[in-house]
């Protein structure tokens, strides 16, 4: 790596130029109305912009995007599972092979086989994320998915051979402990750390997106099977199975040939001179570009700041920092908050039982129902996307999870609603009235609409929230303990949902729900800032604050000024970003900053003559 030189810049000259240089593009500006109408087209245009802080362009390039893909598609491994574990069991060969159609069991009996079945994935997998402390800061984040997919490859195995149900419960157990669990730590890790900070949402729901790209092909697979495979016939459950083989061994081959360890976690370890070249790749720069320099420099300097803060201080004692100190309880507090509103919203009751819940509203063929379950999955998935490139950097965290919050609970309330005055519609569809029969097909589209907000709402942030917030020294070990309480509240929804639903009736079930949705709206309000376009080394500044101001202005006392926030690409005379030299801006400016980047200039100008 460069090493950092001594300050001895003219800071005073070096803004003088820059102003100079501004007066002069205004007025060539005002005689162009070409460059005015192009860029009044770039504003109308500014969701399909990436680059929307004139960052070096070439950060935006295909090392970046083919490492941020397979982290991305890792998040189809907790997908997979919640399609295949929603319509699996409901196969007759696995229900004969597994004593799900006992004769001799209880209703109850048969109930909570099939419930312990479907939830084991989340229980192991509360472990599972508990085991990625070690493993993501001990071995990183690449290999750290390499050790998931492994693991996840040989309890498939384990699944696929099952001739017991005790042999099904471990290898689902083993699945979540040592695959899906580690996966919903080290992928938003990961994709945060890697990320320029003007599409780190946008990058971290590609893993938000996979999961329903795994819940779309576990329904599909089921679909798959019931439609062209007889009932009883072994392959019917095999098949599907199967597919977490292949997923794993496609994303474990991918990762060897694509993926960059990530330069943040090579800091942390103290290997500056690997993490310039992984910056340097990620980035297609060079490694004494100010950019890189800038980034490196935050680092570093966040690095510091918490180190002597907690100089000396044993496992422990960064455990208890988590929610000793101000700002990072704060934001601990918030990110697990995020994981309870978000689990009990309703949306698992809408994956886990989309077949019942169809059958509610009279859809009582199994094919039929296995198609519409099929098509949620793909609605589902497509909206997730749609919300990852054109919503959560573009509107920000905070207005994105307003409209998608919003729009669920309206659905939810429509349901229940509809549950509570037409009850008879799962008995007896054909004896509807034209009305009710019209109010059905409402409440059919509502669950699908409710899909689309939830992936506009809280799946939007889920997992960006804590992997882009918290300090980068407990990242890893905050990101954990989140992510545990977010398994632990969804194996605890999976297993009260059905008493739940009998206790309260289906459609008390969903005003509750509603009651949730009426919550977060008012938490995203008051104490969830806005943090879309920030590098992850200025949240320091904005958790500080005081609490009650954080949410609702923490964006406007508390701006960005972070050294890479001010490197920019010179533009041209159209106002566009290019790829020559570099800008920064004097807002705030540092010296040895100011030295980067004449010396880079300098050296740009020489290699273009």
């Amino acid at each position: 790596m460069t090493e950092l030189k001594a300050i001895r810049s003219n800071v005073s000259s070096i803004a003088s130029d820059e102003k100079d240089e501004a007066d002069l593009l205004q007025q060539q500006q005002q005689h162009n109305p070409t460059s005015t109408a192009k860029k009044a087209k770039r504003g109308f245009l500014r969701a399909f912009d990436f680059n929307r802080d004139n960052s070096p362009p070439q950060i935006f390039n295909a090392t970046l995007y083919l490492s941020v893909f397979v982290f991305g598609i890792l998040g189809a491994a907790r997908g997979y599972d919640e399609g295949y574990a929603g319509a699996t069991p409901s196969q007759q060969a696995f229900k004969h092979r597994f004593g799900l159609d006992d004769p001799s069991k209880t209703k109850q009996e048969l109930k909570d086989l099939k419930s312990n079945i479907k939830s084991m994935v989340q229980l192991g997998s509360i472990g599972g994320s508990l085991l990625s402390i070690y493993l993501c800061d001990k071995i990183g984040r690449v290999r750290t998915l390499q050790f998931s997919c492994f693991f996840w490859i040989i309890a498939a195995i384990i699944q696929i051979t099952s001739k017991n149900v005790g042999q099904l419960y471990a290898g689902r157990f083993l699945e979540g402990l040592l695959g899906v669990g580690p996966t919903v730590v080290c992928g938003p890790v990961y994709l945060s750390e890697v990320s320029p900070k003007s599409i780190r949402g946008l990058c971290n729901n590609i893993f938000a997106g996979a999961v329903y790209l795994g819940i779309m092909l576990g329904y599909f697979a089921n679909y798959g099977v019931a439609l062209h495979i007889k009932d009883g016939d072994e392959r019917q459950w095999i098949i599907p199975t199967a597919v977490k083989f292949i997923l794993a061994g496609i994303i474990f081959i991918l990762s060897f040939l694509f993926c960059i360890e990530s330069p943040r976690w090579l800091i942390k370890k103290g290997n500056i001179e690997q993490a310039s070249i992984n910056f340097s790749k990620l980035r297609n720069l060079p490694e004494d570009h100010p950019y890189i320099l800038s980034e490196i420099s935050d680092i570093n300097e966040q690095l510091a700041i918490e180190a002597e803060s907690m100089k000396n201080t044993t496992f422990l004692g960064t455990v208890k920092e988590l929610f000793a100190v101000y700002s990072v309880r704060y934001r601990m507090l918030i990110c697990i908050a995020i994981q309870v509103l978000g689990q009990w919203s309703g949306a698992n009751a809408v994956t886990i039982y989309a077949t019942e819940l169809f059958g509610l509203v009279g859809m009582t063929s199994k094919t039929d129902n296995m198609m519409m379950t099929a098509l949620l999955g793909v609605v589902k998935f497509v909206s997730a996307y749609l919300s990852a490139f054109f919503l959560i950097d573009f509107l920000g965290r905070r207005k994105s999870l307003y409209y998608g919050l919003s729009l669920q609970l309206i659905c939810m309330l429509y349901f229940a609603i509809f549950l509570n005055i037409c009850p008879q519609a799962v008995d007896d569809y054909e004896n509807l009235t034209d009305s009710q029969k019209r109010a059905s097909k409402g409440a059919l589209a509502a669950l699908f609409l409710s899909g689309t907000a939830w992936t506009m709402g809280w799946n939007s942030i889920q997992y960006l929230i804590n992997s882009e917030i918290l300090p980068l020294r407990v990242r890893n070990l905050g990101t954990s303990i989140i992510m545990c309480f977010h398994f632990v509240n969804q194996y605890a929804n999976s297993k009260c949902l059905p008493y739940l639903m009998d206790g309260m009736n289906t459609y008390g079930a969903f005003y509750f729900f509603v009651g949730v949705l009426a919550l977060g709206l008012f938490f995203s309000w008051f104490f969830l800032p806005e943090v879309a376009g920030r590098s992850l080394e200025s949240m320091e500044e904005l958790f500080n604050l005081p609490w009650y101001l954080i949410g609702r202005r923490g964006a406007e006392l508390a701006p960005d000024h972070s050294e890479v926030n001010r490197v920019h690409a010179a533009p041209d005379h159209s106002g566009n970003a290019v790829g020559g030299d570099v800008r920064i801006d004097m807002e705030k400016p540092e010296d040895q900053q100011i030295e980067n980047v004449e010396s880079y200039n300098k050296a740009n100008s020489k290699n273009t003559v």
